[in-house]
């Protein structure tokens, strides 16, 4: 399978889980078959300055995301901490994160849901 840019579903969801503005999600796939059915997305997520993805609690499912570049303040269950270019977040289920853009750039993000 070939996925042409194209043929991407791309979101812009507003105040993401009660996070400031909005983030724009280009779903590299586009259903959770294209992942064999143990995941749910696989997007390129872009998050402006000032923007971000409120804290939310992942049950049944794990997020990992690798940053691309930009700087980031991430919420990892409380602890707050920067993440930058070439960091891997890991959220494992029954836990939490948020993530807020902190830089003057956006912060570009490879997210990845699976399934427990």
């Amino acid at each position: 399978m070939i996925r042409r840019s194209n043929e991407r579903v791309i979101e812009k969801p507003q105040r993401k889980f009660g996070a400031p503005g909005f983030i724009t999600v280009r779903n590299l796939i586009n259903a959770p078959e294209e992942l064999n059915g143990k995941g749910r997305v696989f997007a390129h997520t872009t998050v402006l300055p000032g923007n971000g993805i409120g804290f939310h609690i992942h049950t049944g499912d794990s997020e990992i995301y690798y940053v691309v570049s930009g700087k980031g303040e991430y919420n990892d269950n409380g602890t707050i901490t920067t993440i930058e270019a070439g960091d891997v977040t890991f959220c494992p289920p029954g836990t939490g994160h948020g993530v807020m853009c902190v830089g003057d750039e956006p912060l570009e993000l490879i997210a990845l849901i699976l399934y427990e």
